[in-house]
């Protein structure tokens, strides 16, 4: 009797030597493999990532102009206004926004992400984001994005004129499983600011966050969701539990699970920017970094994130130059 192909034989010939993701089922096979596999689907994801990215690593600093107070209801977030959280209300001058750009540049990062904790921009917001991104540009050469929730047309094409790289809105988790983490807006309100940030010309920056109580099957319809979008950057966050939140009793992801789920995700998004974002520090510590960018990873938020601390930059940095992989070069065209 002839048996089944190894999905690690697949994922050789159809995602290595082909550059075909792999399907919602097949991430699956992947997710659901045994610990004593890991070595070698880390090892694939890596090959599969030199041979469709390059070696080069994207540096990315992120700072919030605007801190806690939020309307909305995200099950994981304690800037929502709504939880008894420890985060407050507060927000940045830009004399402060241009010294955090200053710095993010000093670590070679070539992107500066502006951040605020909102549905949606108002006029303030928007008229503030302005302010910043010229008051940067003035001082300091790097690329700048912004996240700053649902947005309507006319905000898009406002953010793009103002020469936004690259917009994030993060779907968070799986289509079948949004309801279980925000209700007070839907995953097809999200979708809908992406595709309007694309045909605007922006990149397109969208991710989410690992163990949030999902199942493997929702974390493989998750990777599924992303291939539809095909965006240029996925930023994987790994859930850190926070205080007076809705989740902020769940348990942090197993390191084994939360580095399958990297190689599954550069498995199934071949020649995507796939980012470690939050919560890696407590999920996969020193080694897990590592193990990560060996495993797929293609680029590094540095420093620290919007409520919670990161490794120092200079770790990452330091790991960048161990590994022998260059930081990408600034766009010659911002």
């Amino acid at each position: 009797m002839t048996q089944a192909p190894d999905i690690l034989e697949i994922a050789r010939d159809q995602v290595l030597g082909r550059g075909e993701g792999l399907t919602q089922e097949q991430v699956l096979a992947v997710l659901t493999l045994d610990d004593g596999r890991l070595e070698d689907l880390l090892a694939l994801a890596h090959d599969v990532r030199m041979q469709w990215c390059g070696p080069e690593v994207e540096v990315e600093g992120i700072i919030s102009l605007k801190t806690g107070g939020c309307p909305e209801d995200c099950h994981f977030c304690s800037q929502s206004g709504l939880f008894a959280s420890p985060v407050r209300s507060a927000w940045l001058d830009i004399p402060s926004l241009v010294e955090a750009a200053k710095q993010t540049a000093k670590t070679g990062a070539t992107e500066f992400c502006i951040v605020a904790a909102v549905r949606g921009p108002d006029a303030k917001l928007l008229a503030q984001v302005a302010a910043g991104i010229e008051a940067i540009r003035s001082e300091v050469d790097i690329q700048i994005a912004c996240s700053l929730g649902m947005l309507t047309q006319e905000q898009v094409e406002h953010l793009a004129a103002m020469g936004v790289h690259r917009y994030n809105h993060n779907l968070e988790t799986a289509e079948s499983y949004f309801p279980n983490v925000v209700t007070t807006h839907t995953w097809e309100e999200r979708w809908d600011t992406l595709r309007m940030v694309r045909e605007a010309g922006m990149e397109v920056c969208c991710g989410g966050i690992l163990g949030m109580g999902e199942t493997l099957e929702q974390r493989a319809e998750f990777a599924a969701n992303l291939a539809a979008l095909d965006p240029d950057e996925v930023p994987l966050n790994f859930f850190n539990p926070r205080p007076g939140t809705p989740f902020g009793d769940l348990d942090v992801l197993p390191a084994s699970e939360a580095l399958k789920a990297v190689a599954a995700f550069r498995l199934a998004l071949p020649r995507t920017i796939l980012r470690f974002a939050g919560g890696r520090e407590i999920t996969l510590g020193d080694l897990g970094a590592k193990q990560g960018i060996l495993g797929g990873i293609n680029a590094v938020i540095v420093g620290n994130y919007l409520t919670t601390l990161g490794r120092p930059a200079e770790s990452d940095l330091d790991l960048l130059v161990d590994l022998e992989m260059p930081i990408k070069a600034l766009n010659a065209t911002i």
